[in-house]
């Protein structure tokens, strides 16, 4: 998505006053506080204050959400369900595939574990799951019903060869899963060059809102082996009918809801969503990429980033993060510690994040 006037980095930080004292690095985590969500939330103080049952604004919200992320990944809103988590929006696809019909399941390999976890747990209705690494082969035959794939590795920041793995999955008859979390605000995604049929992401990475709402995309014309099998109000046909008896299913992408998102997460997306869709994000894709080769370049035993964020191994991982914290410096953690970037941050950060390895390396 591109912006005639989009703020340059500096402008951007300065809506992120947590920063002035701060180094965020685990906008692949968890995005910072701004000062857009501050507003966000003391605005829903102050609606809950004057109407302590807000649903017309509440839901108003949650569209709102929903069609800015439809325009962010050039998706028809219609196109795109709200529900709490992409691993809801993976076993909302999970549970509409007849695994008689097609059993195979192909994953990568570095699938984030909640979405592997989704796939695996379908060997129970008949499904086989077979993984395969990053770098491929995705290959698809008349026995496969899913192909899945992030845009971006959770694992390693490696960014895959989606739209290649998609159109070889289409030609086999495969349906296609796209898990963009590690992508959607940090790099341009667009589901109709994808040519992909479904697409999860969120916004508490690097769309800047909180955890407890993300969409999920399905293409115009896909079609369900069966009903979802979670619903619930949100995903009925006249959601404010609040029929018990009545179990119907929109013929758009409402049908994968469940029930609305926490307005607290909704006016987060909002005003995260918000601050993304100033940016052009070709020029982040950019910006991301010459601080990750920055940082790689000037730490030993870093292999060169190829997206947005690098991992930096250490005996100790969960004890370096520890180390960093204490310095003001929040990357994210886990297995490895992860280096991610987003437009606001610079090579300040960069350096102030070697200092602080070197140091702990030292010791």
């Amino acid at each position: 998505m591109t912006t005639l006037s989009a703020p340059s980095p500096a402008a951007f930080r300065a809506r992120f006053p947590v920063l002035a004292d701060a180094v965020h690095l685990a906008s692949c985590s968890l995005g910072p506080r701004s000062s857009a969500l501050d507003a966000a939330m003391t605005r829903m103080l102050d609606v809950l204050r004057d109407d302590p049952t807000p649903w017309d604004f509440w839901l108003g919200q949650v569209l709102q959400a929903r069609d800015a992320f439809a325009a962010l990944v050039n998706a028809d809103p219609a196109r795109v369900a709200v529900v709490p988590s992409a691993t809801v929006g993976a076993y909302q696809v999970a549970s509409t595939r007849n695994w008689s019909a097609r059993p195979g399941i192909v994953a990568a390999d570095v699938e984030y574990p909640s979405v592997a976890h989704t796939w695996a747990a379908q060997q129970a209705r008949g499904a086989t799951v077979r993984y395969v690494p990053e770098t491929g082969p995705f290959d698809a035959d008349e026995c496969t019903g899913l192909v899945s794939v992030p845009l971006v590795s959770y694992r390693t920041g490696a960014t895959l060869p989606v739209a290649e793995i998609v159109a070889r999955a289409r030609a086999a008859g495969a349906v296609t899963f796209v898990d963009a979390y590690q992508a959607v605000g940090v790099l341009p995604v667009d589901v109709a060059a994808l040519g992909c049929d479904f697409l999860v992401s969120g916004t508490m990475k690097y769309l800047l809102g909180l955890p407890g709402i993300a969409f999920l995309y399905a293409r115009a014309g896909v079609i369900d082996d069966l009903e979802p099998q979670l619903t619930g109000f949100f995903g009925r046909a006249n959601p404010l009918a609040f029929d018990p008896f009545a179990v119907d299913y929109p013929g758009d992408a409402r049908r994968y809801q469940v029930t609305m998102p926490t307005l607290p997460a909704a006016l987060a997306a909002t005003a995260g969503l918000g601050l993304v869709s100033e940016l052009d994000l070709a020029a982040v894709e950019r910006h991301v990429a010459d601080l990750a080769r920055r940082a790689a370049g000037r730490i030993d035993g870093v292999a060169e980033p190829a997206g947005p964020f690098l991992n930096v191994p250490d005996p100790d991982p969960m004890g370096l993060a520890r180390f960093l914290n204490q310095r003001r410096i929040f990357p994210a953690r886990g297995t490895s510690v992860r280096l991610s970037f987003h437009w606001f941050n610079d090579e300040s950060d960069v350096d102030a994040a070697i200092a602080a390895i070197e140091e702990w390396r030292q010791r």
